[in-house]
């Protein structure tokens, strides 16, 4: 079969990346221990002299903050390797026969969900934004050129990565590997104008198309072949002339059975080229027995040195032969998907539509602690922001600020309001609370996401998957029944349901995130499996600031003090001991841990972390680490109810003080005398939510 020919130089390239973290650097050559390596995975590099590249990033990085950042990485990183190797050394041979069959079982279930009936395409644009500069600019052509600056590189054309410049690597070093490197400043609008060309394009051929960022996306092409009576290779190579002779573009194309592998395919003969793989089992066992592990979407440099140095795994196929190990010491949502991978299997089904969850927008910048440019740098993102949501229809009220600090320490503070909005004074106005608590900080990139979004946009439903209190109350009490007055309920701390005077002020929270990953400096499928989190009021704890209980509009805001600032500085030192000791023996949570405050949603024990780095622990969904941006959607999403939480639980304890008192006066007014019930110790305090609407159902 031609296509088994294919075998890309699979087992070399393996060999090649796994060669620095699995032997000992020589003192002379200290750069082998440096894992900071840009030229793994990526297409156009495959000639480029790795060892070179790996030096003179070492030479370059030394002594900086990002420097340190990655010793800090690569500490954690050893540590949990060591910890799986020990659990490795430990399993019996009862214990590995146990899990063998377990295995197998689970292979059998995994293989009978395998579809061959649909046939996806994965459409990914030949170096993006360099080939939109190129085309405005015809005389960049044939140089090595990167559309960045200095400080980050966002895409590097393929004459510059024979050099081993490539995207999300620092210009300075790029300029060090290519003297000769052209720098062509960042230019959004006019990439989104050539997506949108784009996107025109594959509207022709899926309606319904995924797209995955602003150059590539997928495209369920059954429809089309069956109607047509074309191959999948023959529409790839009509919609590749298209997109070319709509845009002046290229881009390469994968065929596959399911998205994963289509995917893995369009990467394949780049650029422009394409890659068809048929729908036939025996064709997708050979094509995946010798593929390298990084090559999959969701597999990123932690993952393949934790499965190559802990179990010898560097090809797909080698997933199914470790399969009992991987059973034993993985989740087993990790272990469905490793095992998933080597059988080849992926998505088939087009996913619902669902609501936006967040919007957002971020900015990396040369590192400063001038206050007048990272407000300035807010003013901008404010707009654009307000902009992105203007566009879509959307009000939200969760406003998040992201931060990342000269020394790589990323942080966030979010403020849910008591209205929804979308101008951007009003997201300057409280994203400039966010920052003033942060200062002085010195920093190097900036964002803003807006979530928990109004469930009217523009008379579209809201996402029928999210359950609020609305559906709860409209589909009956507890015991069943229909509630003759029904009155929706919304998470507004104005609204004046329980007619009770209720605090309308903005809950400010804080989350601190020790991300030991620089999200910049990888490829789009890196890990991130190490992130800390300490969660608090920022009312209460970590910024001093004093939110009056009055509702009154001229209620002033005492501003945090020096003083503050170091009472915030040594509480977060406390959190972070505590967290430090989470860590030694969390391995399997991904090194992440909360501290909560009393009072919030913690008296659930819902806290949000990433079990095994994959899978959400509150509603148990799955998000591969590759998945950066819907991962923090995500994460945003219960930062959202959270909050939310926090709301209807202090609302819900004052309508209940309320009522007692009135029940009270009540008594007292009739004259007769109650003997005084003693209240229990044990008792909790926490009312369910379906007891409190079949005992006061009547008040609505």
């Amino acid at each position: 079969m031609k296509l088994l020919v294919f075998s890309w130089k699979q087992p070399s390239m393996a060999k090649s990346q796994t060669s620095v973290g699995s032997e000992e650097p020589s003192s002379s050559r200290p750069w082998e221990s440096y894992h900071t390596v840009y030229t793994s995975a990526k297409a156009g590099m495959e000639g480029v002299d790795k060892e070179k590249v790996q030096r003179i990033v070492y030479e370059m990085s030394k002594g900086s903050k990002y420097f340190e950042n990655e010793e800090k990485k690569e500490a954690y990183m050893k540590q949990k390797i060591e910890n799986m190797r020990a659990q490795y050394s430990k399993l019996t041979p009862q214990d590995i026969s146990h899990h063998q069959k377990m295995a197998d079982k689970r292979i059998l279930e995994l293989e009978a969900t395998r579809d061959l009936s649909r046939i996806w395409l994965h459409v990914d644009m030949d170096a993006f934004y360099a080939a939109v500069e190129t085309l405005c600019n015809p005389s960049l052509k044939g140089k090595p050129m990167a559309v960045g600056s200095m400080s980050m590189i966002s895409t590097a054309s393929y004459e510059a990565r024979k050099f081993g410049v490539r995207a999300a690597m620092p210009g300075f070093i790029a300029r060090k590997l290519c003297p000769e490197l052209l720098f062509v400043p960042v230019d959004f609008q006019k990439y989104t104008h050539y997506s949108d060309l784009t996107r025109k394009v594959f509207q022709n051929y899926d309606p319904n198309f995924l797209a995955a960022s602003l150059d590539e996306a997928y495209l369920d092409i059954t429809t089309v072949c069956e109607e047509r009576g074309i191959t999948g290779g023959e529409v790839a190579e009509e919609l590749r002339q298209s997109v070319h002779l709509e845009t002046g573009l290229t881009c390469s194309a994968g065929v596959a059975p399911n998205r994963l592998l289509a995917k893995v395919c369009s990467d394949i003969n780049k650029p422009n080229g394409q890659f068809v793989l048929p729908n036939d089992r025996s064709a997708i066992m050979t094509f995946i027995s010798s593929l390298p592990i990084r090559k999959i979407g969701g597999i990123g440099k932690v993952t393949e040195r934790i499965l190559n140095d802990v179990f010898g795994i560097t090809t797909c196929e080698d997933m199914l032969q470790k399969s009992s190990f991987i059973c034993a010491l993985f989740s087993r949502s990790s272990a469905d998907f490793f095992l998933s991978v080597g059988l080849g299997l992926g998505g088939t089904d087009t996913p619902q539509y669902k609501m936006r969850k967040s919007i957002s927008n971020e900015r990396t910048f040369s590192a400063t602690e001038d206050e007048a440019l990272l407000f300035q740098k807010l003013v901008d993102l404010s707009e654009m922001l307000s902009a992105d949501m203007i566009k879509e229809g959307l009000f939200g009220r969760t406003l998040t600020l992201k931060l990342k600090t000269i020394s790589f320490e990323v942080r966030t503070r979010a403020v849910t309001l008591p209205s929804y909005i979308c101008s951007s004074e009003e997201i300057l106005k409280h994203a400039s609370k966010l920052l003033k608590a942060e200062f002085p900080v010195s920093l190097r990139l900036m964002g803003l996401r807006m979530s928990h979004f109004s469930d009217d946009k523009n008379g579209i439903p809201a996402d029928p998957t999210q359950k609020t209190l609305s559906d709860f109350i409209l589909s009956g009490d507890a015991s069943g029944g229909k509630m003759s007055d029904y009155r929706p309920l919304v998470f507004d701390v104005c609204d004046n349901t329980f007619s009770v005077n209720l605090n309308c002020c903005p809950t400010y929270s804080a989350e601190t995130s020790c991300d030991l990953r620089d999200s910049s400096m990888e490829n789009q499928t890196s890990d991130s499996t190490f992130s800390c989190r300490i969660l608090g009021n920022i009312n209460e704890e970590l910024n001093g600031t004093v939110v009056p209980q009055s509702s009154e509009p001229g209620a002033k805001v005492h501003e945090p003090t020096n003083t503050d600032h170091k009472m915030k500085s040594e509480k977060i030192d406390s959190y972070t001991g505590q967290l430090e000791a989470c860590h030694r023996d969390s391995w399997k949570n991904g090194f992440s841990c909360v501290a909560d405050e009393a009072g919030s949603i913690s008296d659930q024990k819902q806290f949000f972390v990433w079990v095994d780095d994959y899978k959400c622990s509150i509603c148990s969904i799955e998000l591969p680490p590759s998945f950066t941006e819907e991962r923090q959607e995500h994460s945003d999403f219960h930062l959202a109810e959270r909050l939310q939480g926090e709301e209807s639980g202090n609302n819900h304890r004052s309508f209940v003080r309320q009522q007692r008192a009135a029940q009270k006066g009540h008594t007292g007014s009739s004259g007769r005398q109650k003997k005084k019930q003693k209240s229990s110790p044990t008792a909790s305090k926490y009312v369910p939510i379906d007891a409190f609407f079949v005992k006061s159902n009547q008040n609505f």
